[in-house]
Parts: structure tokens; C-alpha cells; sequence
């Protein structure tokens, strides 16, 4: 399968460890043996803290959306150091360039594209302009719930759920105030546009991802507890 993961920066660069890129990159060279793999990294706290600072000293939002897309560009670097020769060299800038990458045959590692759009968002158009297989979203939570479960003890998690209902319930969660959605707005509208088969899991431990695709990869021998949420047509 081509897989195309949006790994969080809230797992990824919760703070710029070593081990966090270094278990990543193991499982990913893991899961190449098997699947071509396009990853776009998150910006995590880093990307926050700049992109507070600029606001601060009176930038605007595209100039902070370039920001961070640099502090996302700058994981992917640390990500593409951590799979060695696994990875092409390079975090392409645009989905062109991405599609010319993964001709190499390497693991492919990118941040964001431009102003406005979350890698999340990046994930899932890439999703569609490669015409892959799947989309996984290791996020900090392990699912897509019917409300904030740290506000709501009736939320209720999803094990599987069409592309609507994810729209519906990512508007309703972030519309409140304080409340955070493990997919974004915009990355929720594009999977339902393009009618993206997609995986939102908990993506702490590395592990984790590699369990949910080769789950998910071997129709018909799906065993255990499914660690996620699957979005379907």
C-alpha cells in the first residue's frame, strides 16, 4: 500500500528529543519493507512557542502561518536524520515535488505547504494527489469521540464513522471554547471531499502505528482491540 501519515507535532516534537525521532524512523523503516510511506510532520511546541513570539512582536497570521511551516520543515529534518539512508534527503516544499520524491523509492518526509493549511490538511491532500491507499493520523488522543472526552464523561469514542459525521463532530468540538479535535476543520472537509479512507489514532508510542497498519494492511486477520478510530465513505 502508499500510506501517507500526518504525524502530529503534539507526539512528534512534544519536546525535540532524540527518542522520539528515533522510534519513529525504526517503525517507519519497518513499515517500508512492506508499503510506501510519505510522512508530513507536525510542528509541535516549538512552532507554538515562535509562532506566539511573532504574534507578540505584531506579525500577522500568514507571516506566522510561515513560521511555522518552517518549524515543521525543520522536523522533517530531524525525522529524515533519524531514518538515515531510508529516507530521500530532501522535505519536498509542495505536493509536486513530493510525488517526484517518492519515485526514489525512500520514505518520503515533509512539513507544510502554505499558508492556511494544517499538515493534517497536507496529509490528506496528499492522500488524494498520490491516490494512496490510506491515511493515518497518530494524534495525541486515541480517537475520534462525539465530544471533548477531558470535558464530557458521556463522550462517546468511535470505532468507525463516515466522512460527515467526522465534519459534523470536528465543527461541533472546536466550536467550543478550549476544546480541542484530533482532526482539524479543514483536514476533516478535504478527507470527506475526496472520500479518504482514514485512520485517527493514538500515536505516543511509535509501536502503536506499527500495530494499526499492519492491522489494517491484513484484511480478514484483524485481531484484538483496534486502537483508533477508521473513517469511511
Amino acid at each position: 500500500m502508499l500510506i501517507v501519515l500526518s504525524v502530529g507535532g503534539s507526539i512528534l516534537a512534544k519536546e525535540i528529543k532524540p527518542d522520539s525521532f528515533l522510534g519513529y524512523a525504526d517503525v517507519l523503516k519497518e513499515l517500508s519493507k512492506e508499503h510506501r510511506l510519505v510522512v508530513v510532520t507536525g510542528g509541535g511546541a516549538a512552532a507554538r512557542d515562535y509562532i506566539n513570539v511573532a504574534r507578540s512582536t505584531g506579525a500577522n497570521e500568514v507571516v506566522c502561518d510561515y513560521i511555522g511551516i518552517d518549524i515543521t520543515r525543520l522536523n522533517a529534518r530531524l525525522l529524515i536524520s533519524a531514518l538515515g539512508d531510508a529516507a530521500y534527503p530532501e522535505p519536498p516544499k509542495d505536493y509536486k515535488q513530493a510525488q517526484e520524491a517518492l519515485s526514489s523509492g525512500k520514505i518520503v518526509v515533509m512539513g507544510g505547504v502554505i499558508p492556511g493549511q494544517t499538515t493534517d490538511a497536507v496529509g490528506a491532500i496528499l492522500t488524494e494527489y498520490l491516490r494512496a491507499d490510506l491515511l493515518v493520523i497518530p494524534t495525541s488522543v486515541d480517537g475520534v469521540y462525539s465530544a471533548d472526552p477531558r470535558k464530557d464523561p458521556k463522550a462517546v469514542k468511535y470505532e468507525t464513522m463516515t466522512a460527515k459525521q467526522l465534519v459534523n463532530t470536528v465543527m461541533t468540538t472546536e466550536m467550543k471554547a478550549g476544546s480541542k479535535s484530533p482532526v482539524d476543520p479543514l483536514a476533516a472537509k478535504i478527507i470527506e471531499r475526496c472520500n479518504i479512507e482514514t485512520i485517527v489514532m493514538e500515536g505516543s508510542d511509535p509501536q502503536n502505528v506499527l500495530n494499526v497498519i499492519l492491522q489494517e494492511s491484513k484484511a480478514g486477520e484483524k485481531k484484538g482491540v483496534f486502537l483508533g478510530t477508521r473513517i469511511v465513505g
